[in-house]
């Protein structure tokens, strides 16, 4: 073929070419758009806005653009910081929505069925250690498929008003953006005529199931706007907290090394907090006496380290804040208790794994990568430690953790322990370090402890 020939067939392909492309932007321009159907429902807006929090999260996550356009740093650190305020308004606003959205939902429910002359039902998970499996691979109690269903009838028509009330009162905080404690709520009930309550076992029973029933659906009772009265716990050493104001909501940043002879207190919600910290581990503390005799001489500083106080059972806000900063920072949580069932299978295990009656909200309240660094049933023949005999309450409890708890069964170190533990018929307390000295616990023990983590009980 000559290449005159080959020139005019290169140039008819390109024309060819260039009338499809003008033919196909011509279809497009005159054929109508397919709209996709709009729902009204506010079950359909609920999920729109969730996989809009979605993307929220995956690019509050993803890299930054190269240089913004070539942006001046501090430009783009105020575009960042910006956004990073957007995003959380928009996750506090769509958490709003899921909670008045779920309560909507199981009202309608009820009044649907009591108007088609049906009973009403309300289901919840059966709260027991009975009704619970543990696999450590997960690392917490997770609630079985036991339920328990309770029907409107003549004898449960006033726990059902009451369930209903509680549950408004929960929509109206929620909208309102305020909260109520437990002895609060059963005040409110005051103004509910014949659904009052009678003593606040009875609207603390309430509130406990609605959680229960809620939980199916990835809901806390703090997400409820139901406070405990009590506060957290305490914190010290080596740790920046990031709260807000709540009148202007401007962040605040909270250095626990400046606390003298204070301390840190854990707020009833810690999901806003934000931290910053270079310690190595966070020592969470059984007693008030401990955790003050560390901070008065400066443990935190020396060890590099934050100390929480949980003065006996944590809280669920301490569990939660505990959690949370040992995710979120990288680095390990151990835990100093006495030695006794009551600090080992109560103490200890509800901060790790949680406890039965709270199996529906374990996956938030625990910390499952906690470790028992002591006192160790071996560390009072070790340390030669002053010790108590078991009470029979003990033998019970600590019988019972071998026979029925699940964490026991599956981690054979700590049945081994706790079989030492009755075998000498003996218990201990961290105080009882004393014996060697009021500081010997901070001097010797600890450090010794801690050269061997391994050796720590799961």
């Amino acid at each position: 073929m000559s290449s005159s020939a080959a020139e005019s067939s290169d140039v008819a392909r390109k024309k060819k070419k260039v009338t499809k492309r003008k033919k196909r932007a011509v279809r497009k321009k005159t054929s109508p758009r397919k709209k996709k159907p709009v729902s009204t429902s506010l079950e359909a807006s609920v999920t729109v806005r969730k996989r809009a929090y979605d993307r929220l999260e995956y690019e509050d996550d993803a890299p930054a653009a190269a240089d913004e356009g070539g942006l001046p740093p501090g430009v783009r650190r105020r575009r960042k910081k910006a956004t990073k305020k957007k995003i959380t308004r928009k996750k506090a606003a769509w958490q709003k929505t899921k909670v008045v959205t779920v309560i909507d939902k199981t009202a309608k429910s009820l009044h649907g069925k009591i108007m088609k002359g049906q009973k009403p039902e309300l289901r919840s998970p059966v709260r027991a250690l009975s009704n619970v499996k543990y696999d450590p691979r997960v690392g917490y109690f997770q609630i079985g498929r036991q339920r328990k269903t309770r029907t409107l009838t003549v004898n449960t028509v006033r726990t059902f008003a009451q369930t209903l009330r509680m549950m408004g009162l929960s929509k109206e905080m929620v909208r309102e953006d305020t909260f109520a404690t437990k002895r609060d709520a059963y005040y409110q009930s005051k103004n509910w005529e014949d659904a009052r309550f009678d003593n606040q076992s009875e609207s603390d029973t309430v509130m406990d199931d609605i959680e229960a029933t809620f939980s199916l659906d990835g809901i806390t009772r703090e997400q409820l706007r139901f406070y405990p009265d009590e506060h957290g716990g305490a914190v010290a050493g080596q740790l920046v907290v990031t709260d807000r104001d709540p009148a202007t909501g401007r962040s605040i940043e909270i250095d626990c090394t400046k606390f003298g002879s204070g301390a840190y207190t854990i707020p009833h919600s810690v999901e806003h907090l934000k931290f910053r910290t270079k310690a190595k581990f966070v020592l969470a503390i059984e007693t008030g006496g401990m955790f003050q005799r560390l901070q008065y001489h400066a443990y935190p500083t020396k060890a590099n380290c934050i100390i929480v106080s949980m003065s006996g059972v944590p809280t669920r806000a301490c569990r939660r804040f505990i959690r949370r900063l040992s995710e979120s920072q990288k680095i390990p949580v151990y835990a100093f208790v006495d030695c006794d069932p009551y600090g080992i299978s109560n103490i200890y295990r509800s901060l790790k794994v949680g406890s039965g009656n709270a199996a529906h909200i374990n996956q938030f309240y625990c910390v499952p990568k906690a470790r028992f660094l002591g006192v160790m049933p071996q560390d009072i023949l070790d340390y030669k430690l002053p010790t108590h005999p078991l009470k029979d309450v003990d033998i019970r409890r600590a019988k019972d953790a071998l026979k029925n708890d699940p964490f026991f069964k599956t981690h054979k170190p700590w049945t081994k322990a706790v079989q030492q533990l009755l075998k000498m018929g003996v218990r201990a307390e961290q105080q009882a370090l004393a014996k060697w000295g009021l500081n010997y616990v901070m001097d010797v023990y600890l450090p010794a402890k801690l050269k061997n983590t391994r050796a720590f009980l799961p």
